[in-house]
């Protein structure tokens, strides 16, 4: 298969498992796909600990969580909800965001259908964006139509990921992010949305903390990523939220005002949200709702910034 169409939808898990410590007594990696998803709800929380300790190297305080990640794994086992399995749905969370902030946030929709075989490829656009609406990174980007469906071999590697990505549940791919779990699989065909002002895909990530929007974060989705990151003041913040990512300086945009408003609108009755919204031609689209960002494995540059991000967020 293509590796860089796994690359798609594998780097989840390239993230946040390479080169952590592996426990002594498990001989096999806990986060795989096949044990997670036989496992009885009863079994989770032994099982997350297990997965904790093989990701990070520490033991998972459940009980009475400190840390920031250890919040996102207390939120994962105790605080998912129908709700929030619906607006993880990349579909079913478009007629509720349009119904809180209205329809100019949304992005165009091509298609919507239940399996690869079915997308009408004769009448879309010459680029595209190819996803499901039931993972996180489970999407593939046509940037030239005639060629993708000239080359067999690469249509094959592509519509291979689908057909694997449709039978799958991505609760059981990170590590137990249950709002994934009862999503009815559909593929979705949207538009390429570009940002005129930088060659990279501009994505602005707020993250919201018992309904109010504390942190932002400017993306550049380039290689290697690049980021920025204010506080709820849009001061410019020195720590990074991954290692992956490169740190840049620069003045917070003029639309963080408006994000503000809108996160927190769409935030409301969450104890943990991030939105996601993109930027194209100085309109901004609603992307997406994260409930358990990274599946809470972070990798901090310090202890201090997953402290500092666990002062702000309240689970009791």
């Amino acid at each position: 298969m293509n590796m860089e169409i796994i690359y798609a939808g594998m780097n989840m898990l390239d993230n946040f498992f390479i080169n952590f410590k592996k426990e002594d007594n498990i001989s096999n990696p806990p986060y795989e796909y096949s044990l997670l998803a036989s496992l009885n709800e009863e079994e989770y929380p032994r099982y997350l600990k297990k997965i904790f300790k093989y990701t990070t190297g520490k033991t998972l305080n459940l009980q009475n969580p400190k840390t920031f990640n250890e919040k996102i794994q207390w939120l994962k086992l105790y605080d998912t909800t129908p709700l929030k399995t619906q607006l993880t749905d990349n579909v079913l969370v478009r007629d509720w965001v349009k119904n809180k902030i209205g329809e100019e946030y949304l992005k165009p929709v091509l298609w919507i259908g239940k399996s690869f075989d079915e997308i009408p490829f004769d009448e879309l656009p010459q680029q595209f964006l190819i996803k499901c609406n039931h993972g996180c990174k489970w999407h593939y980007k046509i940037k030239d139509k005639h060629k993708f469906l000239e080359i067999p071999q690469l249509f094959n590697s592509v519509k291979e990921c689908f057909d694997g990505w449709m039978s799958q549940s991505f609760a059981f791919w990170a590590g137990l992010e249950l709002q994934y779990k009862n999503i009815n699989p559909q593929i979705l065909i949207e538009p390429i949305l570009n940002d005129t002002d930088n060659p990279y895909s501009t994505e602005y990530e707020v993250y919201c903390f018992n309904g109010k929007a504390k942190i932002y974060q400017k993306m550049y989705w380039g290689y290697p990523a690049e980021s920025s990151i204010y506080d709820e003041n849009f001061n410019q913040l020195e720590f990074k939220f991954y290692y992956k990512h490169k740190k840049i300086l620069q003045p917070a945009d003029s639309i963080f005002e408006n994000l503000k408003l809108l996160s927190e609108i769409l935030a409301k009755d969450f104890k943990l949200v991030r939105i996601d919204w993109l930027k194209s031609n100085n309109k901004v689209y609603f992307n997406e709702m994260t409930f358990t960002p990274y599946s809470g494995f972070y990798v901090f540059e310090d202890k201090k910034t997953d402290l500092y991000l666990s002062k702000l967020l309240n689970i009791k």
